[in-house]
């Protein structure tokens, strides 16, 4: 079973690491803070499970599965 099974709406997680490049900004800010609260999933790759994290700053950004942990 994955950890995104555990994963709900509402649980704070912890961006763990980005798989991708991401932009400047979204890097300074997951170093200052990477932490934020789930707001909903998305299906990517036609099977795997995307999170969506608001953060710190109120915006919002999916991550792979494998790029979070509960906080």
């Amino acid at each position: 079973m994955s950890q995104a099974a555990s994963i709900t709406i509402g649980s704070k997680v912890r961006i763990s690491r980005v798989r991708d490049r991401i932009p400047q900004n979204l890097i300074d800010l997951l170093k200052a803070d990477s932490s934020g609260t789930v707001t909903d999933f998305r299906t990517v790759d036609g099977k795997g499970i995307g999170v969506v994290v608001e953060l710190s700053d109120g915006s919002s950004n999916w991550f792979f599965e494998d790029e979070i942990q509960p906080a």
